[in-house]
């Protein structure tokens, strides 16, 4: 039950931090949610910056695996590319969640040393395979792939955050949309 009863502390603890972000996780909330005594959570991790720094680390772990999915599957780097936002948009299906690298972001300031280096970390997993897919698309070279691998990060997790405060998907949908018309994403 230990290594299931961390899994489940995980799963809850990102839901919630996605919903309300690092201020917003409450361990005797994420115990009650898991069936387990609040003090077990602490078992597990020591302590809410020990917890918010594994879920951020499972988060970019997972992001990494998904996106090495898409580029295997789709042996043409414009077809990644133009999968990529999917990524942020199952983010605004589960409830209209916000990726977590975006969320804990705006936090930056108040988190813990070790939780702002996994955010980190998910921002550089997510520019690097962008800048990847865009050269081997031909669409950038070396130079300018880590620029405009920043934008189109930034820009999808805006579109993102847009579609949340309206709790509107089909914004984020023409957002997108929009991105490809301008060249910034591949159409």
């Amino acid at each position: 039950m230990s290594g299931n009863a961390r899994e489940a502390i995980l799963a809850a603890g990102r839901l919630s931090a996605q919903a309300h972000g690092y201020g917003g996780l409450n361990m005797r909330e994420l115990a009650a949610e898991v069936g387990i005594k609040a003090a077990s959570i602490y078992h597990h991790f020591p302590s809410k910056a020990d917890l918010a720094a594994a879920i951020a680390e499972r988060y970019w772990q997972d992001t990494k695996a998904w996106l090495q999915d898409v580029a295997g599957a789709l042996a043409d780097a414009r077809a990644s590319l133009r999968q990529y936002p999917d990524t942020f948009r199952m983010s605004l299906e589960n409830g209209n969640r916000l990726c977590l690298g975006s969320f804990l972001g705006a936090e930056y300031d108040d988190l813990p040393e070790h939780v702002r280096k996994e955010v980190q970390t998910f921002a550089d997993v997510n520019v690097a395979w962008i800048a990847d897919r865009l050269m081997e698309a031909g669409l950038t070279d070396e130079k300018q792939s880590v620029a405009r691998a920043r934008a189109i990060f930034a820009a999808v997790a805006g579109a993102q955050l847009l579609a949340r405060s309206r709790s509107d998907i089909s914004l984020f949908d023409v957002m997108i949309d929009s991105y490809r018309s301008a060249g910034l994403l591949p159409a």
